[in-house]
């Protein structure tokens, strides 16, 4: 159990100043959940783990017999690699005593301004990892820039992370693009050109959670990215080789890895930090039913929850429903959980929090955290929401309860961490700007949390 200490709340009055300054002026009364009162710690052993972890998740993923077998079931638009990356992956981990463990991977993970900002407010960045946001749609891009830019999503203005598309926009506009947003019934295409308001798209940045853009209202938009007449990101292809919940079984499966040419120390690594899941099938219906408490039954296709049984709680009907779907049973890993005391509450109350990582070719660009009570992250409970993450400075900060009688206790005076594609490294820490000037010699990324931390013995700090 993690303690969260009074003094650690979030700085409110800043918040609000800087959505104000992004003319978000009326976001906390309109999404008052939106962001948790108090931050989430975690050591930097847990910052190393999660970045060794994506770091083979990439790995395996870039191996030949993994994308045949990922792809194998996937729809025709899907096998096609239009030749650009996916913006906004979110690698979602429940952290646990042994370690973290993958929960779930997201092609359009949502959030990643909106706690940038969140961050940015709280004096844990000076803006770089926004600056980082523009540059990963730059490398999406290439060299072609596009004039007129188009967020897409299904009645977007209902959308709960609305105002994150209006920053989007901002940082779009600010570089000269047209950028808007639009229902994906607002597209037409003209057999040559995606347009919106009778002008041309030349780039879409798609939320919209049909990610084989199958629906009849999508056929606009799938016709011009099977054309290659807009670049659109996230795309299929990324959602069928990453967020697929049947890429779990995959990866979850180190034997098969390792026999595919998968090294055998990130074999190990997968092996630690991705729950076994397997696929439903109705002649395992009777192994399923007998070890359905200590499963979670996820929908192939699914997101944020949905369609998702914890088996515990599993009655006989749902059951015969997931029988006749397309579903997978992943061990079930609970939450980890931290206590602190919301505004207007009068003592401590338990928490459950996971951790994502936001990531972009395989680079680690900002950890964020959701508070939240019950079964889901809904973003409905006073005090919680997007929580910010920092990185443990002294032992004092954080309690991680990893046995029932022993706490480790983490610091983080001396040390900064450098992530890569490769997982993470340790660098002295003897100055920031030292620090960053190695790093960018070295082609790697300083964690955005971490820089600009410091030292509880700094007398500036």
């Amino acid at each position: 159990m993690r303690e969260i200490a009074g003094n650690e709340a979030i700085d409110q009055d800043r918040l609000d100043a800087y959505l104000a300054a992004e003319g978000l002026d009326a976001l906390r009364q309109s999404h008052p959940n939106l962001f948790a009162a108090a931050p989430v710690f975690v050591s930097p052993a847990e910052v190393m783990a999660v970045a060794r972890l994506v770091a083979a998740i990439e790995a395996a993923i870039a191996l030949p017999s993994y994308r045949n077998a990922a792809l194998a079931n996937a729809p025709g638009l899907a096998r096609r690699d239009p030749g650009y990356p996916a913006v906004c992956m979110g690698y979602d981990f429940h952290l646990t005593p042994e370690g973290p463990k993958l929960i779930e991977i997201n092609t359009n993970a949502g959030g990643l301004l909106l706690n940038a900002l969140l961050a940015r407010s709280q004096g844990e960045n000076d803006g770089e990892v926004e600056r980082e946001t523009l540059a990963m749609f730059q490398t999406v891009w290439g060299e072609r820039t596009p004039r007129r830019l188009v967020i897409v999503d299904s009645d977007p203005a209902r959308q709960y992370l609305a105002p994150e598309f209006h920053l989007f926009c901002r940082r779009f506009a600010a570089l000269g693009i047209d950028a808007r947003i639009a229902d994906p019934a607002e597209l037409t295409w003209d057999g040559e050109h995606l347009r919106h308001a009778r002008e041309i798209v030349d780039m879409v940045y798609d939320r919209l959670t049909d990610f084989a853009l199958a629906a009849p209202e999508h056929a606009a938009l799938a016709a011009a990215y099977r054309a290659n007449a807009v670049i659109l990101t996230p795309h299929p292809h990324a959602h069928a080789l990453y967020a697929d919940k049947r890429n779990l079984c995959l990866l979850s499966d180190p034997g098969w890895l390792l026999r595919e040419g998968l090294a055998a120390d990130l074999c190990q690594t997968l092996q630690a930090g991705v729950p076994p899941a397997r696929l439903v099938r109705a002649e395992d219906a009777e192994s399923l039913w007998q070890t359905r408490k200590r499963r979670f039954f996820k929908l192939v296709d699914g997101f944020g929850g949905r369609a998702a049984y914890r088996g515990n709680k599993l009655s006989h009907r749902a059951f015969g429903e997931i029988l006749k779907g397309r579903y997978i049973a992943q061990d079930f890993v609970p939450p980890a959980t931290c206590r602190f005391t919301p505004p207007g509450a009068d003592a401590a109350q338990e928490w459950k929090f996971d951790l994502r990582a936001y990531v972009f070719e395989g680079r680690i660009q900002l950890f964020a955290a959701r508070l939240y009570q019950g079964q889901i992250t809904n973003m409905r409970t006073p005090g919680g929401g997007f929580a910010l993450v920092k990185e443990t400075e002294d032992g004092g900060q954080i309690r991680c309860q990893e046995t029932e009688n022993r706490e480790f206790t983490g610091g983080f005076a001396a040390t900064a961490w450098l992530l890569d594609c490769r997982g993470a490294s340790p660098l002295a820490f003897d100055g920031e700007e030292r620090v960053i000037a190695r790093a960018a010699r070295l082609g790697t990324h300083l964690a955005p949390s971490l820089r600009g931390a410091k030292r509880r013995s700094d007398p500036d700090a």
